[in-house]
C-alpha cells in the first residue's frame, strides 16, 4: 500500500513525540511492505511565528492531499498569558477541524495491566476498563456566535439536527462493534441544545434496537466516570463536554500520555494524541510518546490494515511490560528512557517481529 502521510509536529513537545510518530510508522511500513511518503507541514504557535496564520493555506493544501494526517500538539505561553492576543496558536486547532470536516473524535480509554497502580483511582475500580468517547468536533459552544467586552461575553452551545445526527450515527455503529451499549451525555434539563441532542438520540435509537442506549447528565457522568468507569461502552457528547470529559478519562489510565485519538469526517483524517504542547517539558525528552505511538496505531486500522495496528499495540505493551517507559509512568527505581529512546526501542520491536 502506498501511503502518503502530512505531519504537522505543532509546538512544545510536539516536534520530539512527531518524530517518535514518524519512526514507528516507517518501520510498520517497512515490516510489512507499505511505501510511505511524508510532507512535514506548520501549524499552531510555529506557524504563527513563520506565515502570522495559526492554520496556513499551504497547510491545508497539505493535509487535503494527504490520505492521513499525524498530528502532534500545539499551545505556547507566549499567547497563553496574553488575553489581548487576537491570533492563538489554537486557532489552528479549530480551523483545521472545520476546513477539513472532521465532526467526530474518537478517543479510546482504555488501562494497561502494567501501569493499574499509577492510575490515581483504587485498583478494583479500574481494572478492566475499556470504553471509547466520541465526541463532537465542529460544533457548540467551540464555534458557535461569540461576543466579548470589559462588561460582557457570550459563547452559543449552537447545534443543528444534521449535526447531530451524523455523529449520533457515527456512535451507534461503534457500539455495533463493540459491547452494543451506547450513552448519550447531556444537560438536557438546563439546556435547550441538549435537549435536541436527547430528542434526536431517542428518535434514532430504535433503529439500532440491539443496542442498550441510555442517558446520563453530564456532572452525573463525571462522577460515574471515576466511580464506575466499567460502566461505559461508548459514550458520545457535544464539543464541550467531551472536552472535558475526555481529559478526566485520562486519569484512569494513570497518564494523558497514554491516550490517543482520530478524528474522522468529510476529509482527510487526523491521527494526534489527546494530550497538549507541555512547553515547560520542551526539549527535555521526558515527554511520554506513546499516545502518538498509539495514534499511529489508529491510523493504520483507520485505512484496514489491522495486523499492523495489532503489532504497534503489541510493541507498546512489550515496551510497558520492559519498564521501557518514559519517568512519569517508570516504575519505582526502574530505569530512565527518554521519549526517544523509548520511540527507537518500539520501533526496534516492530523491525524484528
Amino acid at each position: 500500500m502506498n501511503l502518503n502521510i502530512t505531519v504537522i509536529p505543532g509546538d512544545g513537545i510536539g516536534p520530539e513525540i512527531s518524530r517518535v510518530g514518524v519512526k514507528v510508522t516507517e518501520a510498520v511500513c517497512r515490516r510489512f511492505n507499505h511505501e510511505v511518503h511524508f510532507t512535514f507541514a506548520l501549524a499552531g504557535a510555529a506557524a504563527i511565528e513563520a506565515a502570522g496564520d495559526p492554520f496556513p493555506e499551504e497547510t491545508f493544501r497539505a493535509c487535503c492531499e494527504a490520505d492521513a494526517v499525524l498530528f502532534s500538539a500545539i499551545g505556547d505561553p507566549k499567547y497563553d498569558n496574553d488575553p489581548k492576543a487576537t491570533v492563538r496558536p489554537e486557532q489552528g486547532l479549530l480551523a483545521m477541524r472545520r476546513r477539513l470536516g472532521l465532526f467526530a473524535n474518537i478517543r479510546p480509554v482504555q488501562t494497561f495491566d502494567c501501569l493499574i497502580d499509577k492510575s490515581p483511582l483504587k485498583r478494583e475500580l479500574v481494572e478492566g476498563a475499556d470504553f471509547i468517547c466520541i465526541r463532537e468536533l465542529t460544533g457548540g459552544m467551540y464555534f458557535g456566535e461569540k461576543y466579548e467586552d470589559n462588561e460582557r461575553a457570550f459563547d452559543t452551545n449552537d447545534y443543528t439536527r444534521g449535526e447531530i445526527e451524523r455523529i449520533l450515527k457515527v456512535a451507534f455503529d461503534y457500539a455495533m462493534k463493540r459491547r452494543r451499549h451506547l450513552t448519550v451525555v447531556d444537560k438536557a434539563n438546563v439546556l435547550a441544545s441538549s435537549r435536541l441532542w436527547r430528542r434526536i438520540a431517542q428518535e434514532m435509537a430504535p433503529d439500532y434496537p440491539e443496542v442498550t442506549t441510555d442517558f446520563m447528565y453530564v456532572d452525573n457522568a463525571a462522577m460515574r466516570m471515576i466511580q464506575e468507569p466499567r460502566f461505559f461502552d461508548v459514550m458520545v457528547t457535544e464539543n464541550t463536554f467531551g472536552d472535558i470529559l475526555t481529559d478526566e478519562g485520562s486519569v484512569i489510565s494513570g497518564s494523558m500520555g497514554l491516550l490517543p485519538s482520530a478524528s474522522i469526517g468529510e476529509k482527510t483524517p487526523v491521527f494526534e494524541p489527546i494530550h497538549g504542547s507541555w512547553p515547560q517539558a520542551r526539549g527535555l525528552d521526558i515527554a511520554n510518546p506513546l499516545a502518538q505511538i498509539l495514534s499511529v496505531a489508529m491510523m493504520f486500522e483507520y485505512f484496514g490494515l489491522k495486523d499492523e495496528g495489532k503489532l504497534v499495540r503489541e510493541a507498546v505493551d512489550a515496551s510497558l511490560d520492559a519498564c521501557v517507559r518514559t519517568p512519569e509512568i517508570q516504575a519505582e527505581g526502574g530505569p530512565r528512557y527518554g521519549t526517544e529512546a523509548v520511540g527507537t526501542w518500539i520501533a526496534d520491536y516492530i523491525d524484528k517481529h
